[in-house]
Parts: C-alpha cells; sequence; structure tokens
C-alpha cells in the first residue's frame, strides 16, 4: 500500500488500538479522503475511509447504539449506508442518498447514530452515493451481548474476508462513461480479497492477503461480498467450511465444499486446520454470471491460508463454473433459521408482487450502446425508479407536496409470460417515475419478487432497508398464487436482508412493518440500482409515542 495521507492513516492506527475500551468503543470517526494506492501494477488515487481499502471494522454488540462521524476529505459528495442495521425508528442514519438524505459535500460532516437490535454477527458499511461503494466499504461486527455464547465452537480467531472489485481507472470515470454510453459498464480489472487480488493476477503476489493458521484451531471467516456487480463462489482447497449465520442471524450450521454469496450478503462460517502436512492453501472466489450472455470479469482472486512453517505452493479449491445456476440455489435452499421465529410468518395481511426486469429506452439516433442503439434500463413493476432532487425522508416528514407518488403498484401492471421466450417488443420500455410504496404499520406483508425475461434474464440481489425478512420460497418459472406457496418453508426460513432472486424464477419474502420510517428497497448490482431497479417503502407510524419515527437530527446534510 502507498498512502499519500501519513496523519489520516496513522490517526486510525491509533484509534484502532483503542476502540475496544469500553469508553471508546461507540464512538468512531470516518475521514473520506482521497489515497494513493498501487493494486496490477497501476497507481491511482482511489476514495477511502481513514486511508484504509477496505476500511475500519466497527465492532459492537447486540443491542449497541455507536456513533460514527464522517467528515468529507474528498472531491464528491458522499453518505454511507450501514447494511443489515435495521435503526429502528431512525431512518435518518440510513444513509442511501435522496431516499433518506441528501449528501454530505465537501468539507461537511454528518454524525450518524446506528441503533442495533437483534443483529448478531457480521454486516458491513458502504457508500451509498454515486459508484463511491467500489472503495468506500468494511464490515461490522456485532458480537452477542455480555455473557452470551456463540451457538457453535469457539473459534480461536475471527478474520474478515472482504470481496470487492477493482477498476484501474477512475471509479467515477467508469461510472459517467457507462451512463453516457447508455450500455453496460466496462468490465472491472480485478476482484479482491481484503483490498488484494492475489497471486494470480499481475504485481500482486507481495501483497496477497495471507492467515497464518496451526493445525487443529478453529478459524471463523466473517465474509462480505462488496463486489458492485457479481455474485460469487467462495471455497477453500482442502478444506470444507461451516456456515453458522447469513446477515447476522444465525443458522442451523451446515458444512459445505464452496459458499455463494451475492453483493449485499454476508456470511459467518468457520473452517478447521485439519491439514496434518500443513502447506498453503488458497481461498479463492468467481463470479457467477448465470448465463453465457453476461460477459464480466471472469477471473479468480485468492487469498492464502499458511500453516505455520510451511513453505509449500499453494493449492486451488475446486469451484462451480461460472454459469452453475443448480450450485447456486442448492446452496441456497440449505439455509435454516437456527432460533424461533421473531414474529407469526404463517399468514400475512398484505401481498405485493413485483416484477424485476432489464428494460430499454429508446435513444435518439439509435445511437446508444444498448440492443439496437436503445438505453439500457431497469425496473420493478415497470417503473424505472428516479431519484429525487430532495431526499424523500423529508418530503415524506415534512408533507413536501410534489416529490414523490405514491401509486408503486401492489401487483403487475402488465401481466405476461414472465419467463417466456420471444416477449413482445413493447414490453422492454418503462415508465420513468418515483412512485413509493404505503405500508400500514404492524402490517405482515409478503412481497413475491417475479423475475422476468425481458432483453435478458439474470440473478437479482434485492435488498430491503430498515428490515430483516423472512426468505419463505422460491422457485422457477411464473409465480403461481395458489399453489407455490403450498411449498413455502414458515418453519424455519432463514433470516436475511438480501434476497437472491434466481433469473428464470421468483422469490417470496415475508416481514412485519414494525419500524415505521422511509426504507429504500433496490437491487444490490450497482448497474441494475443505476438503471433503475429500486423503489422506496414508507412505513406508516403506530399509534402510540414508541411507534413513531424518532425527530430528526441537528445539522443534516443541506440538498443544494
Amino acid at each position: 500500500m502507498h498512502s499519500s495521507n501519513k496523519f489520516l492513516l496513522f490517526f486510525f492506527l491509533s484509534f484502532a488500538a483503542l476502540v475496544h475500551s469500553e469508553a471508546l468503543r461507540r464512538h468512531y470517526k470516518f475521514f473520506v479522503n482521497e489515497t494513493s494506492y498501487t493494486r496490477l501494477c497501476v497507481t491511482k488515487d482511489i476514495l477511502t475511509v481513514n486511508g484504509r481499502f477496505p476500511g475500519p471494522t466497527i465492532h459492537a454488540r447486540e443491542g449497541d447504539t455507536v456513533w460514527v462521524k464522517v467528515y468529507n476529505n474528498g472531491s464528491n459528495n458522499i453518505t454511507i449506508h450501514w447494511h443489515g442495521v435495521k435503526q429502528p425508528r431512525n431512518p435518518w442514519s440510513d444513509g442511501p442518498e435522496y431516499i433518506t438524505q441528501c449528501p454530505i459535500q465537501p468539507g461537511d460532516s454528518f454524525n450518524y447514530k446506528l441503533i442495533f437490535s437483534i443483529e448478531v454477527g457480521t454486516l458491513w458499511w458502504h457508500a451509498h452515493s454515486d459508484w463511491s461503494r467500489a472503495t468506500v466499504h468494511g464490515a461490522i461486527v456485532v458480537h452477542p451481548r455480555c455473557g452470551t455464547p456463540y451457538p457453535f465452537p469457539r473459534p480461536h480467531q475471527e478474520v474478515p474476508i472482504i470481496i470487492s472489485e477493482w477498476w484501474n481507472e477512475d471509479i467515477m470515470e467508469v461510472l459517467e462513461e457507462f451512463v453516457a454510453s447508455g450500455g453496460a459498464p466496462r468490465d472491472s480489472d480485478a476482484y479482491t480479497i481484503n483490498g488484494q487480488p492475489g497471486d494470480l493476477y499481475p504485481c500482486s503476489s507481495q501483497d496477497t492477503f495471507k492467515l497464518n493458521v496451526t493445525y487443529g484451531k478453529r478459524y471463523l471467516l466473517r465474509m462480505v461480498n462488496a463486489a458492485m456487480n457479481e455474485i460469487h463462489f467462495v471455497a477453500i482447497a482442502n478444506h470444507t467450511i461451516t456456515v453458522v449465520a447469513a446477515d447476522a442471524s444465525y443458522i442451523k450450521p451446515i458444512t459445505v465444499d464452496y459458499v455463494v454469496i451475492a453483493p449485499g450478503q454476508t456470511l459467518d462460517c468457520y473452517f478447521e486446520a485439519n491439514q496434518v502436512a500443513g502447506g498453503h492453501y488458497y481461498i479463492a472466489a468467481r463470479a457467477y454470471f448465470g448465463t453465457p450472455a453476461l460477459a464480466l470479469d471472469n477471473t479468480t482472486t485468492t487469498a492464502i491460508i499458511q500453516y505455520d512453517n510451511s513453505s509449500t505452493t499453494p493449492i486451488l479449491p475446486t469451484l462451480p463454473d461460472y454459469f452453475h445456476t443448480t450450485a447456486v440455489y442448492n446452496f441456497t435452499a440449505r439455509l435454516r433459521s437456527l432460533g424461533p421465529l421473531w414474529y407469526p410468518i404463517n399468514k400475512y395481511d398484505k401481498r405485493i408482487i413485483s416484477t424485476v426486469s432489464i428494460n430499454s429506452f429508446p435513444c435518439q439516433n439509435n445511437s446508444c450502446a444498448g440492443p439496437n442503439g436503445t438505453r439500457l434500463a431497469a425496473s420493478m413493476s415497470n417503473i424505472s425508479f428516479q431519484l429525487p432532487s430532495i431526499d424523500i425522508l423529508d418530503a415524506y416528514y415534512y408533507h413536501i407536496s410534489g416529490v414523490f407518488g405514491t401509486n408503486f403498484p401492489r401487483v403487475p401492471p402488465f401481466p405476461f409470460n414472465y419467463t417466456g421466450s420471444d416477449l413482445a417488443l413493447y414490453l422492454q420500455t418503462p415508465e420513468r417515475a418515483t412512485e413509493v410504496r404505503l405500508i400500514d404499520y404492524n402490517s405482515t406483508v409478503e412481497l413475491v419478487f417475479q423475475n422476468t425475461n425481458l432483453l435478458v434474464g439474470l440473478d437479482h440481489p434485492m435488498h430491503l432497508h430498515g428490515y430483516s425478512f423472512y426468505i419463505v420460497g422460491f422457485g422457477f418459472g411464473n409465480f403461481n398464487e395458489s399453489t407455490d406457496p403450498l411449498s413455502y418453508n414458515l418453519i424455519d426460513p432463514p433470516l436475511r436482508n438480501t434476497v437472491l432472486v434466481p433469473r428464470g424464477g421468483w422469490a417470496a419474502i415475508r416481514f412485519n412493518a414494525r419500524n415505521p420510517g422511509v426504507w429504500f428497497l433496490h437491487c444490490h448490482l450497482e448497474r441494475h440500482l443505476t438503471w433503475g431497479m429500486d423503489t422506496t417503502f414508507i412505513v406508516k407510524e403506530g399509534t402510540r409515542p414508541q411507534d413513531r419515527i424518532l425527530p430528526p437530527p441537528r445539522h443534516r446534510p443541506r440538498c443544494i
């Protein structure tokens, strides 16, 4: 690493040594600044927090309140989202730009209040403005309450494993080129594990992330997929992986040869250092594309598990191939909640069915890079979401009219054979709008994501802010309201904040709307979010004071 700001780096290292003391553990300072990094033989300035890529890990305990003051010393606007932190009654600190706040302008700061509730395990934080999250992200570790043990064997060591992407070009230039072209963004130049591409890339072997292990010890990997656009397979050569938590919720332990992790998702998984002969073994991650029509970065990033006093050549694990959809959903189908359900899910008050589609808009003189000269887009229920110029939370809380509509459909407005082939061309053009859905307080909502084959069928990791939800079912083909719910898992479904919707299929979730506020819902593939595959749920307030949104904090960022 080459740092151009020694003060910020020194500050972070000094602070990191203190954050475990009781007096300072609940307060963090994030300095967003440009820092010089070298990867793949290229040196460039990237946006970082406290001079690090990935950024610092936040530690908290179940039920804690943590304050993070963010100073924007960069040249672009920024916001930070605390992914998976439910923020009870506190949408003010959730972070997505023009949804719950206006961005922090260069030279300004904002004090975020993170309210933890039932989360235990690994979450993460990331920028939620433009494409800054490519380098502005880090882990959140939520430890159990004092005196509460893990429901699995205690590990010898806990290690963050953060998968992300690297472009040799400035990420804002990549974004601007992508938007201007009307086509797909250029591929990343590498994937990384803990900021390092690994031995299989040029100029990387000296800095490959290495984890020293001792035979007979157990190691907990706190895994985050911070990649911008790709789902990943991950495996460790000659070792099995036992998954014990997903999205900061315990699951019934499963032991597997590989895991699947989509952008936005986290997994807690441990492995036993059980190779008698010792040696070096790669942790490897590579993308799942879903379809050969999707040309993305097909390289593999690696880190190294190295046993004491070993110097052997690392061994690569076997990973499923890039298009192995069955391997993806065989893994996700095995995840089951460990504990009792947090609320009854055997019935619901309202069912919402939303299509998730890749679309296109006409382009002047057919000059864009989409199919037949069109401009690529994306939608939910045929609406390509448009960000307003002031944030929706302010408009809702202060009753400012004209910022958003409340007509996001309960069912798709144009029924058709969603997963069929040779679909009518007129279906490809969505409506541009800022439409939200109002949700009654304390209602149980079933939300069904119906994937479509418009333009191309792809998998979509859908993330709902402010909530964890139970994934009660998924399948392939068109969702059937009469027959598919008969196969739901209403006994021990996994509790997550990001659900992977299969290409050519559907996924159903249920949640209890007890968290009033304005909450963003979107695909966590950044290109799809940019194209408009998102909307907003506004959960109404209850009648009691404790069921209402907290008052807004002072000194919130201003819209200009």
